[in-house]
């Protein structure tokens, strides 16, 4: 254990907070303020860690295979709850949370048959676009739900994000963006956009990363298969 893989955990262990503070009152009660704020807080400062810890591992030189193991795993629990949260306040679709969480296991299960193999998988840079995409859908979406509801009815389409300019609060939001004239839920209209717009590339760098890790793990089978 060193000082990176500290913060990695600490990642962790704030993944049942979050979701605490999204489905009970407890930051009204306690904090007196809205809990999708305190859960925009909480979800920045994980996220944040997750730079730290691998900035701290490179520039202390303190890379481990325990810091390559848990870091994905920090990541995939933070936004897996928060995900899961967002399909149960209605912020999100659950089909794309079922394509998002789906990789995950299939990457985790790779990753197992690879250190069977003695091959540890690192990140890879789709991975990483996937990661920083999720964040951002994450974020514009409880910036989105800060009133307790969608601020967009429901679109009537079977890919929601088709044709979006459809709905009215979509037109009433442009239309007051026109006229400088935006109100709180006209940011809220913007930031449930972003958010489904993220969704969309999450979607898609989810499969084309996971694309890329089968990839290495063939690539790195096959070259110690040959070194033997």
């Amino acid at each position: 254990m060193n000082l990176p893989n500290y913060l990695t955990v600490a990642r962790i262990v704030i993944v049942p907070l979050l979701v605490v503070v999204l489905l009970t009152p407890v930051a009204d009660q306690w904090f007196g303020i809205s809990g999708y704020a305190l859960a925009i807080i909480i979800f920045l400062i994980a996220s944040l860690t997750d730079i730290l810890d691998g900035h701290l591992a490179r520039r202390r030189n303190q890379v481990s295979n325990l810091g390559k193991l848990l870091d994905p795993i920090a990541d995939k629990l933070l936004v897996s709850a928060a995900l899961i949260v967002l399909v149960e306040k209605h912020l999100a679709p659950a089909w794309s949370v079922v394509i998002i969480l789906g990789r995950e296991f299939i990457i985790t299960g790779l990753r197992s048959v690879a250190a069977a193999d003695g091959i540890v998988i690192q990140a890879q840079t789709s991975g990483k676009i996937k990661m920083w995409a999720q964040c951002v859908a994450i974020v514009a979406l409880l910036v989105a739900g800060a009133n307790g509801n969608p601020p967009v009815s429901n679109f009537g389409w079977s890919l929601p994000t088709f044709r979006f300019w459809e709905v009215a609060e979509v037109q009433t939001a442009f239309s007051n963006l026109a006229s400088f004239a935006l109100t709180t839920n006209d940011w809220k209209v913007f930031g449930y956009l972003v958010g489904r717009g993220g969704l969309w590339v999450a979607v898609l760098t989810a499969i084309w990363s996971m694309w890329d890790y089968f990839r290495y793990f063939i690539s790195e089978n096959s070259r110690k298969r040959e070194a033997n």
